[in-house]
């Protein structure tokens, strides 16, 4: 639960916003990219170099996410409430689990 509202209502009023299937693609490939440059950026202080990864990733995720919702013909859901930066990655794992 979050903000009085299930993980459920969050994740389909995110839905919404998610339907046109090259934003569904592109919002599949940029989620985990976004996430996973998060991960390296605390490793990139110790090892060289993997802020070039990190950096990338984050760039290449959020230029996915961007192209989708231009396809979309819609706004990021965060663009009306931050907390939908979270519920994307929800979203992410609820498609993936099936």
């Amino acid at each position: 639960m979050m903000g009085g509202r299930s993980w459920d209502e969050w994740i389909a009023e995110y839905a919404e916003s998610h339907q046109h299937p090259v934003n569904r693609v592109t919002h599949t490939l940029g989620i985990p990219m976004i996430v996973l440059s998060i991960i390296l950026l605390p490793i990139s202080f110790f090892i060289s170099y993997v802020w070039i990864a990190a950096l990338s990733l984050f760039v290449i995720g959020w230029l996915l996410q961007f192209i989708g919702h231009y396809f979309e013909g819609k706004p990021p859901e965060f663009f009306k409430d931050y907390r939908f930066l979270f519920v994307g990655t929800r979203w992410w794992l609820k498609k993936m689990r099936g």
